[in-house]
């Protein structure tokens, strides 16, 4: 090849190599960030992590307990943490409960409903529709109720006697946001029988074990859940967020709401009872975007279910943060663009219920003082409209779809009548209208509807309900349809409009990467033109160069 077509391809090759480097975008890369905290939360988090994994990001999370991603955070030993209560000045204990000084804001993640989860059998069939009042909670976690044939229980059941069985709680014994959210709510509405019992009014992290009780500690949410399923938890009821139950194809206890319904703590009970919650909106406050949950509690909603909240992720927004780079804030961006938006959509089918727009918003807020902090970290194509999420009306921000459809509880729920045949722990909703648990087997084939809200015999035999790994899709109990399936395409079944998920695309579609593969295309296109022909020039001059040299 002579010295023209040597150049030609020299510079080519030269081009291209430069073309293929990393843009702007990419000068700061991703590195590893590591958060510790709720278990409450973990189930979600968790599969939000190996989502991403695939697109570069490592995130590493450790549970602990609420009370341990704060502390851990404070002493800047994490990147992150997750915790379903801010930090409380000082806790129970006496102790110090801040950041240290750390600057910090709380970032809302997903909302869920903390639910009873039990082994209660009669001969050798687990009951797996068992209804209780809230007093009747609150009493049997404070040892005043203390045997399964208990004639509160047997009232809560509309005469529905259970065997002498000693009730033995499972509580936590780690510092745990669930512990804080369960007795908040005790200390909000049955405090004559809470206080006593703590011997101080509020809520507590570490639930207070009596000795000599039949009470069970357990580290961690996933522990509680293994003893109370376990060969010796006959009797056994205790305290975890809905998706533990769900995942381990568990029954839930139906609690009493105000409006006399005994519901249990699906995505769509959830997301109701959530509508009166109300948030922090002072961004001058430290507790900005946390949750005041009186209006939950009391909600006289018939589908609301009165223990839902919200779980927060603590990000680090100081400029000087001796944990933090660009590489890692722009993980922590990119990590929580993909959970706000398209993790939204796995949110119901994991037992969680997904978080409204407003709070989306605000949250895509509070991830922007992470550029704040650092220029560097790219936050372009972040647009709240582009997420794909069951609560979201794009045209309103206040109103949640996901409540609006949510079905209204059978009849045979209510205080006085049933209970219901429907089982519990299946993620589907009880009620009379077929599009809930009548209107869906265990392993998702159709039932055969109950006008009593009995779910009917599934199409297919098999072991029960997908785990929340496999991602089961949440079906519409207006349509019967599956609803926010990740990546895949749904119609509505009223208008036929088909409904894309988001695919899980973190940072693909910057400007800087299009330019960057743009002059790539274009130096690979002028060398299929060109060389051809300069080969071919190059050829005849030399064919014509040897035929002189001859003559």
């Amino acid at each position: 090849m002579n010295r023209p077509i040597r150049l030609i391809v020299a510079l080519a090759l030269s081009l291209a190599g430069l073309a293929s480097l990393p843009g702007p975008a990419h000068a700061t890369t991703y590195a590893q960030i590591e958060g510790t905290g709720s278990t409450w939360s973990e189930l979600i988090l968790q599969q939000w992590i190996a989502d991403v994994d695939s697109n570069g990001m490592k995130v590493v999370y450790t549970g602990g307990g609420s009370t341990k991603g704060r502390k851990d955070f404070s002493q800047a030993s994490t990147d992150f943490a997750i915790s379903e209560i801010p930090y409380q000045g000082t806790d129970e204990r006496g102790q110090s409960d801040t950041s240290n000084g750390r600057p910090f804001a709380y970032l809302p993640i997903v909302a869920g409903g903390t639910a009873f989860t039990y082994q209660l059998k009669i001969g050798n069939e687990l009951v797996r529709n068992l209804r209780l009042s809230g007093e009747t909670i609150a009493k049997i976690f404070t040892l005043q109720i203390t045997n399964w044939n208990d004639p509160a229980i047997t009232k809560d059941n509309n005469g529905r006697t259970f065997p002498s069985l000693p009730i033995k709680p499972v509580v936590r014994s780690d510092g745990s946001g669930t512990t804080a959210q369960f007795t908040t709510w005790m200390d909000k509405q049955y405090p004559n029988i809470w206080r006593p019992y703590f011997g101080q009014a509020g809520l507590t992290s570490y639930y207070p074990k009596k000795a000599g009780s039949q009470m069970v500690s357990q580290a961690g949410s996933d522990q509680v859940m293994n003893t109370i399923k376990g060969f010796a938890g006959n009797g056994m009821i205790g305290y975890v967020e809905y998706s533990y139950p769900v995942n381990a194809d568990y029954p839930v206890v139906k609690v009493q709401n105000q409006a006399g319904y005994f519901v249990e703590p699906t995505q769509y009970n959830t997301a109701v009872a959530l509508t009166k919650a109300k948030i922090n909106q002072d961004k001058s406050s430290q507790l900005y975007l946390t949750q005041v949950l009186d209006g939950v509690y009391a909600n006289p909603d018939p589908r609301a279910y009165p223990i839902s909240s919200y779980s927060y992720m603590i990000i680090p927004t100081g400029s000087d943060d001796p944990r933090m780079s660009s590489a890692k804030r722009q993980t922590l961006a990119d990590f929580m663009y993909y959970s706000l938006c398209a993790g939204q959509t796995k949110a119901g089918p994991y037992g969680y219920s997904p978080l409204p727009l407003n709070l989306v918003q605000a949250g895509f807020d509070q991830l922007a003082k992470l550029k704040g902090a650092d220029p560097a970290v790219d936050l372009t194509d972040r647009d709240v409209r582009s997420c794909n999420n069951p609560t979201f009306d794009g045209k309103n921000l206040s109103h949640n779809v996901l409540a609006d459809k949510a079905p209204q509880p059978a009849a045979c729920d209510q205080a006085g009548q049933g209970p219901c045949g429907t089982e519990t722990g299946t993620n589907q909703p009880s009620t009379d209208d077929g599009g809930g648990a009548g209107g869906a087997g265990r392993n998702g084939g159709e039932g055969a509807a109950g006008t009593d809200g009995e779910r009917g015999a599934a199409a297919s035999g098999g072991e029960g309900p997908a785990a929340p790994g496999d991602a089961p899709a949440a079906i519409d109990p207006e349509t019967g349809l599956a609803v926010g399936a990740a990546g895949s395409a749904t119609t509505t079944g009223t208008t036929g409009e088909v409904i894309y998920a988001d695919p899980t695309e973190l940072v693909a579609g910057r400007t800087t990467d299009q330019r960057t593969f743009g002059w790539l295309a274009v130096l690979e296109l002028l060398a299929l033109v060109l060389l051809p022909g300069l080969y071919v020039v190059g050829m005849r001059r030399r064919r014509t160069s040897r035929a002189g040299g001859r003559l």
